[in-house]
């Protein structure tokens, strides 16, 4: 076998650790800032929502490039991961820039097109905390490329301890910028922007020092390998941009329900993604097991590896799913919410919780071992289709036709979890998507 079970653990649990920091990330900003306002606590939610799309996009390039250096890995090509190397940065760092003029340059358009007439305050803070979002995307792309990488050969403690450094400089940069200089929602984008940074430049120290994974010196386009990363993000970016967009208009939709309803479900997305967590690391750990199984021609443990952990997925998605129902309230008094959002969020987290332990990893987890086969355009065709049906037609049929408010957009945004994981585990269990292993391999 290729990834014994002392592997796998190498693998996974620094990716759970990262996973659960950068949750921290979000989330100390918003317990933070609390202090400041509910208008302080939505106007970063909506710029969270709305900064996720954007880096998705980069997000999915990066992704694109670590299922083709897995590839190669496990091939034991190394001139070929050198390259793909190359290309996954360039490609990653130039579409950052981009939407970092696009985000600077249309800031006020392009929230007031979202989310129209909202609060005057909530808008205000949103617009500030944008700024800075905007700027950190280059460094964030340069992040995201540098711990794929390291992902990609089976290396995931490096990328954990450059998040737990950000998360470090984070936290104390909250602490001095909110509560010692009194910087409100400009102090909690100026903190997240700075461990950004320097997060981006512990990671390309640590690329350049370790040698773990080879980096190509020659600067510029090489289009068979772009190619092949392409065909991969390409379809994966359409996918996270469409499932962000979704979310967007569903914020939207949010929004006209007050701030009772979208402070609860800034607080809920919070907390609920600790739940997420482990689904999301063992996501991730599947594109390097069952990108280099298919890169070493071993296929048939690509298909055990993706169920064995799938498998370990879901136990720990139940178990702390419970956790997260067990101590709600408590965890609820941080965010110093008012009674009638407190009741809203303990609802809708409770709800969250429950259907996240029958259909999250399946919808989530599962296509991962897909698309590091090569079968991407099935996963981005399911994806796309479920969006449009249930998650945004759906929820204005439940939210605004049937007068179900907030509860609406919940209800069909795990219908779309459940068709989405109906379709991949057909698709597994079909074998159809074995026909796709070894494509990018190829020559």
């Amino acid at each position: 076998m290729i990834f014994s079970n002392k592997d796998l653990k190498k693998l996974i649990i620094p990716l759970v650790l990262e996973q659960l920091l950068s949750v921290t990330i979000g989330m100390a900003d918003t317990m933070m800032v609390a202090s400041c306002g509910e208008a302080a606590v939505s106007g970063i939610s909506l710029v969270d929502i709305l900064s996720v799309l954007l880096i998705g996009l980069f997000g999915a390039m990066a992704s694109g490039g670590a299922v083709t250096v897995a590839q190669y890995i496990g091939k034991g090509d190394r001139e070929k991961v050198a390259r793909a190397s190359n290309q996954l940065f360039l490609s990653v760092v130039a579409l950052a820039m981009v939407f970092m003029a696009v985000a600077l340059i249309g800031n006020r358009q392009i929230l007031s097109a979202i989310y129209g007439d909202i609060d005057a305050e909530v808008m205000r803070n949103a617009r500030i905390y944008f700024y800075f979002n905007a700027v950190s995307f280059p460094f964030l792309g340069i992040y995201n490329s540098g711990a794929a990488l390291f992902r990609a050969v089976g290396n995931s403690k490096v990328s954990m301890q450059v998040s737990l450094f950000s998360n470090i400089v984070n936290v104390a940069g909250n602490a001095l910028l909110i509560y010692g200089l009194s910087m409100g929602v400009s102090g909690a984008a100026l903190s997240t922007l700075i461990s950004r940074v320097l997060s981006a430049a512990v990671i390309c120290l640590m690329l350049i020092r370790r040698g773990d994974v080879p980096i190509s010196r020659k600067i510029g386009l090489d289009r068979p390998i772009l190619h092949k990363i392409l065909y991969i993000g390409i379809p994966s970016g359409l996918e996270s941009s469409i499932f962000q967009v979704g979310k967007i208009l569903l914020s939207s939709l949010t929004a006209s329900f007050g701030t009772a309803a979208i402070t609860a479900n800034a607080v809920t997305g919070n907390v609920g993604n600790f739940q997420l967590i482990p689904a999301g690391a063992i996501g991730t750990a599947i594109v390097t097991v069952v990108g280099q199984c298919v890169g070493a021609g071993q296929y048939r443990q690509a298909r055990q590896y993706m169920f064995k952990l799938l498998r370990i997925a879901y136990l720990f998605v139940i178990l702390i799913g419970i956790g997260l129902l067990v101590f709600r309230n408590p965890i609820f008094g941080l965010y110093q919410l008012s009674e009638e959002t407190t009741r809203l969020t303990g609802q809708l987290l409770c709800y969250h919780c429950i259907c996240c332990m029958l259909m999250h990893p399946l919808a989530f987890a599962l296509p991962n071992g897909l698309r590091a086969a090569g079968d991407v355009r099935f996963t981005m065709i399911v994806a796309i289709g479920s969006m449009w049906v249930c998650r945004i037609g759906l929820a204005y049929i439940l939210a605004k036709g049937m007068n179900l408010g907030i509860f609406g957009v919940y209800i069909a945004m795990t219908a779309d979890w459940l068709v989405r994981g109906i379709f991949f585990m057909t698709r597994v269990l079909t074998g159809k998507w074995e026909k796709y292993m070894g494509v990018l391999t190829k020559e």
